[in-house]
C-alpha cells in the first residue's frame, strides 16, 4: 500500500528559509589560533593591519582572519581599534573590511569604550558605514536596559560639557594672524603672580655688604714683625665680622643681626679707645689692619648702624612674613616653573 503524497498547503510558503551562516568556532587550544592572539596583542596597529590583509588573501586562512579582527576589536585599546579600522577600510579596501572588528568591540565591550568607540567612528574621517555598523552591532546584541544607558551616554558626548562664558575681549591686546576665513585669535597675556608678603631684604643686603667692608678693613695683610698671638687677634676680628656676614647671607634672623651689630661696635670702640686700651697686644693689633685707621674705625662703625637698621626693619616685619625672609631676592620664577 502506497502513501499518497501530501501536497503543499496553499497556506504554506513555497520559499525555503535561508538558515544564518554559522559564526566561526573558537580556536581554543589551536596552536594556530593561539599564534594569531599573541601576534594581534601587542604589535604595532600597522603591522597587525598587514596581518590582516596577509590572512584575507588566502582563503585557508579565513577563519583565522575572523579570529583577528575579533581579538583586536576585543583586547586593543578604543584608540587602536579605530586606527585598524581606519586603515582596514581605506580604499582600494572596501568599507565593510573592518566589521569584524567593529562588532566585537561593540557587543562585548563596557559600554564606556563602547561609547568612546562610536563618537571617534563619527569624528574621524572614516567611511559613514564603520560609525553605522558599530551602532548596529550594539542596539542588536545588548540587552535593553545597556542601549538605554547608551543612548544617554551617546546624547552627552554629542551635547559636549558646557562651556563657560569668557570675559569680554580687550581691543588693546594683540591678535594673531588667522588664516582665510578663521576668525584672529586674540592673544592673552599670562597673568603675573603677586609676590607673596615677605620681609623687605635690601637693608639685610647691605649690612651684609658693610660687615664685608669691615673684615676687609680689619684684615691683616702684614705682621710687620708682630708676635703671633698678636697677628692671630687682628685675624680673628676680620674673620669675626666676615663670619657673620656669611650667617647673614643663609636667614636673616634677630641673633645674627644682633651680632652683627655687636661684633663691628666692639671694633669700632676699640679703635676709637685705642690710646687707653689696658692691653697692648690689641692697640698692637688694631695698628694691623688693612685700612688706615680712621677708614677701619668708620667702617666698623658703619657695619655696625646697618646691622642695626636690618634689624629694627627685621622686627617691624609680621613673624610670617619674616620667617622665610632670604638673604638674596629670589629668582624671578620662569613660565615653565609656574
Amino acid at each position: 500500500m502506497t502513501t499518497p503524497s501530501s501536497s503543499p498547503s496553499p497556506y504554506e510558503s513555497d520559499i525555503t528559509p535561508t538558515e544564518p551562516e554559522p559564526e566561526p568556532e573558537p580556536l581554543g587550544d589551536d596552536p594556530v589560533g593561539n599564534l594569531v592572539h599573541a601576534a594581534v596583542a601587542d604589535r604595532p596597529v600597522e603591522e597587525v593591519a598587514q596581518l590582516i590583509t596577509l590572512l584575507e588573501r588566502s582563503p585557508e586562512h579565513a577563519r583565522a582572519t575572523v579570529e583577528a579582527l575579533r581579538a583586536v576589536g576585543l583586547d586593543r585599546s578604543v584608540e587602536d581599534v579605530t586606527r585598524l579600522v581606519d586603515l582596514l577600510t581605506r580604499p582600494p579596501r572596501a568599507a565593510d573590511g573592518a566589521d569584524e572588528t567593529i562588532r566585537a568591540a561593540a557587543e562585548r565591550r563596557s559600554l564606556d569604550d563602547v561609547t568612546r568607540l562610536v563618537a571617534l567612528l563619527h569624528r574621524t574621517d572614516l567611511e559613514p558605514h564603520c560609525s553605522q555598523e558599530a551602532v548596529r552591532a550594539a542596539a542588536t546584541g545588548r540587552p535593553v536596559e545597556e542601549i538605554v544607558e547608551l543612548i544617554r551616554r551617546l546624547s552627552e558626548e554629542c551635547d559636549g560639557p558646557p562651556t563657560i562664558d569668557a570675559p569680554p575681549p580687550d581691543d588693546s591686546l594683540p591678535q594673531e594672524p588667522a588664516a582665510e576665513g578663521v576668525a584672529p585669535r586674540r592673544v592673552t597675556p599670562p597673568r603675573a603672580r603677586k609676590p607673596a608678603n615677605r620681609a623687605p631684604t635690601w637693608p639685610g643686603r647691605i649690612a651684609i655688604a658693610a660687615l664685608v667692608l669691615c673684615a676687609l678693613a680689619y684684615f691683616p695683610l702684614h705682621r710687620d714683625g708682630a708676635s703671633l698671638r698678636v697677628y692671630g687677634l687682628a685675624l680673628g676680628m676680620s674673620v669675626a665680622c666676615l663670619a657673620v656676614a656669611l650667617l647673614l647671607t643663609l636667614r636673616i634672623t634677630a641673633p645674627v643681626l644682633a651680632f652683627g651689630i655687636l661684633v663691628p661696635a666692639v671694633l669700632a670702640a676699640a679703635q676709637l679707645l685705642e690710646g687707653r686700651l689696658p692691653s697692648a697686644g690689641l692697640s698692637r693689633a688694631l695698628d694691623l689692619t688693612l685700612a688706615p685707621v680712621w677708614a677701619a674705625g668708620m667702617a666698623a662703625a658703619f657695619a655696625s648702624l646697618a646691622a642695626l637698621a636690618a634689624l629694627l626693619v627685621h622686627l617691624a616685619t609680621p613673624a610670617p612674613a619674616r620667617k622665610q625672609a632670604p638673604a638674596r631676592e629670589p629668582a624671578a620664577a620662569s613660565p615653565a616653573a609656574e
